[in-house]
């Protein structure tokens, strides 16, 4: 019998489980500590010996302290996601944070500038800290289908939901084009396309 609960089906395809840290091994704590605050993420409150940074609209935390992992400085490799790749260079290089050029991946291999379709994935920057920990930029807009639970949709900041606004009004601009008359149920085709941005879905015609 499946275990279950007030809460309903407890089946283990239904326990929530939250992505809250990940661990980056550093070599000094207060040199790191300097340049992820210097990327404008957010200082944790958190027990003596560890330091807990949080990107702006990120739900995942890092930390780093001594005795916390066994790794080798500088081995970490992970993604960070953003909604307009040269946006988010272009403040990264304004606070002094030396950031590579923005490039895209090809059948061929990386090439350099934006994808020229702006197609989520594919548009990539890297940055290392002091140690060496890689951290690669991701532009990413509309999430494959099944990355995102159907219906579930959160922005990370402001700016954020307004580059979504923004391409839904031109999504929408085409749909009135397609259809030759104006919509006056746009919030609701709005909200489909936001909705299906994130989740993968179709988006409304």
């Amino acid at each position: 019998m499946s275990p279950k609960s007030a809460q309903g089906d407890m089946s283990i395809e239904n326990v929530d489980v939250a992505l809250e840290v990940i661990v980056i091994p550093v070599a000094d704590v207060d040199r790191a500590k300097a340049f992820y605050e210097r990327l404008g993420w957010r200082l944790d409150q958190t027990p003596p010996g560890i330091v807990q940074l949080t990107p702006h609209g990120s739900d995942c935390s890092v930390q780093f302290g001594a005795g916390l992992t066994s790794a080798a400085p500088g081995s970490a490799v992970a993604y960070l996601v953003v909604s307009d790749i040269e946006a988010a260079r272009d403040a990264l290089v304004a606070a002094g944070v030396e950031v590579g050029d923005v490039f895209h991946i090809t059948p061929d291999g990386p090439v350099d500038g934006p994808d020229p379709d702006r197609r989520s994935y594919v548009s990539r920057a890297t940055l290392r800290d002091p140690d060496g920990n890689t951290w690669l930029m991701q532009e990413i807009t509309t999430r494959l289908p099944g990355r995102i639970e159907g219906g579930l949709t959160s922005f990370g900041s402001a700016s954020d939901l307004a580059s979504a606004l923004r391409r839904a009004a031109a999504a929408h601009g085409e749909h009135e084009k397609r259809t030759g008359e104006r919509d006056d149920n746009w919030p609701d085709w709005y909200a489909a396309y936001l909705v299906s941005e994130q989740s993968g879905a179709k988006p409304p015609e």
